[in-house]
């Protein structure tokens, strides 16, 4: 399937929250754009509210003058209607070192023109530059802050898509979000449909948990024979120049173990490719980290390979000196692939990892 495929099948399921994680560069972004398309009304109008990578730009630095500058949109006609307050409402849970004003157009229905920050406590309101991490947290509150506006998604009533809120947040601000995200589905769940995907492992893994086993995941499961739980945990993968939405086996959503099981289907279908060794090399380093050391030839000193690991380090770096993200394409020469197989034996002897593949 496309994308546009995909954005269709996600608007006619059934299920009313959909969990979708995917690698970055996979097409997040670009399918909330093919669904935003998707979910129109015969007029051409939006029916929903989406963030993105798209919403996130339209915020933007000034640094001559030091404030972050809003780059008119359709959203402008909706910010009178909101003020320091609702947004630093928001923003409480993040614990923000900074206070910050709107500053609006001269005509007030055209909305805010730009946000000015300052330190907690400066009377006179110094503007200060706030972090890349604490930036994307104030852009996102806002987000949450505006789609209470009732003229907007009274409007746009039908659905949230929501991707990738947390980059370059760090791990508590990832839980924060999440319950935010949480908080967002109980409140809308049963009247919208609620799309969130995150190329973000840790998001996707506590979602994932309080979806389906948290306190309230009872609300969220089917309650009569033959009908559907109200969510959808997938994976968004890209096979060629095509997509699939499936499903994680048995609720794996871990990162390393979603890595071994892409790696024994390859293994299982010989169809290993260059890139399959960048992915071992990021289940090595997941447990060399695990273990309390730095480097990934210690992983490989435990699974046996004691007196060549010098070697077979150096060969899986000299061979994986791109990032996983941006896979390098091409069918392994046999001695590799036979390197690649060997080590994942080992470990999956070593550690016992169930796939449930």
């Amino acid at each position: 399937m496309d994308l546009s495929q995909i954005a269709k099948q996600i608007k006619d399921a059934s299920e009313n929250i959909f969990l979708i994680y995917a690698f970055n560069s996979t097409g997040k972004t670009r399918l909330s754009v093919e669904y935003k398309e998707a979910a129109k009304n015969t007029d051409g109008r939006q029916t929903g509210v989406y963030y993105n990578a798209f919403s996130e730009d339209l915020f933007v630095w000034d640094n001559e003058h030091t404030k972050l500058d809003i780059v008119p949109s359709s959203l402008n006609q909706y910010h009178s209607q909101l003020n320091e307050r609702d947004v630093m409402e928001k923003l409480k849970p993040y614990n923000p070192k900074y206070d910050f004003l709107f500053k609006s157009y001269d005509n007030p229905e055209q909305g805010f023109a730009s946000i000015s920050f300052f330190m907690k406590g400066d009377e006179e309101q110094h503007p200060v530059k706030i972090s890349r991490g604490e930036e994307r947290i104030f852009i996102w509150c806002f987000f949450l802050a505006l789609i209470e506006v009732d003229s907007w998604t009274g409007e746009q009533s039908d659905y949230f898509f929501i991707d990738d809120p947390v980059s370059s947040m760090d791990d508590h601000n990832i839980f924060i979000t999440a319950f935010t995200l949480m908080n967002l589905i109980e409140n809308h769940y049963e009247r919208k449909k609620i799309i969130i995907t995150t190329h973000h492992i840790g998001l996707a893994t506590i979602l994932s948990d309080w979806l389906s086993k948290g306190e309230k995941a009872n609300k969220f499961k089917a309650t009569r024979r033959g009908e559907k739980n109200k969510y959808k945990i997938s994976i968004l993968e890209k096979i060629g120049d095509q997509y699939e939405l499936s499903n994680p086996r048995n609720s794996v959503l871990l990162y390393h173990l979603r890595v071994l099981q892409i790696l024994d289907t390859a293994i299982q279908e010989d169809s290993l490719e260059v890139y399959h060794l960048a992915l071992l090399r990021q289940v090595l380093e997941n447990i060399a980290s695990f273990l309390g050391v730095g480097q990934f030839q210690y992983v490989l000193q435990q699974i046996g390979f004691t007196e060549e690991s010098g070697r077979m380090a150096d060969i899986i770096n000299a061979l994986t000196h791109q990032k996983v993200y941006y896979p390098q394409v091409g069918v392994m020469v046999p001695d590799n692939k036979q390197i690649l197989i060997d080590v994942y034996n080992a470990l999956m002897g070593k550690y016992h990892f169930v796939l449930h593949n």
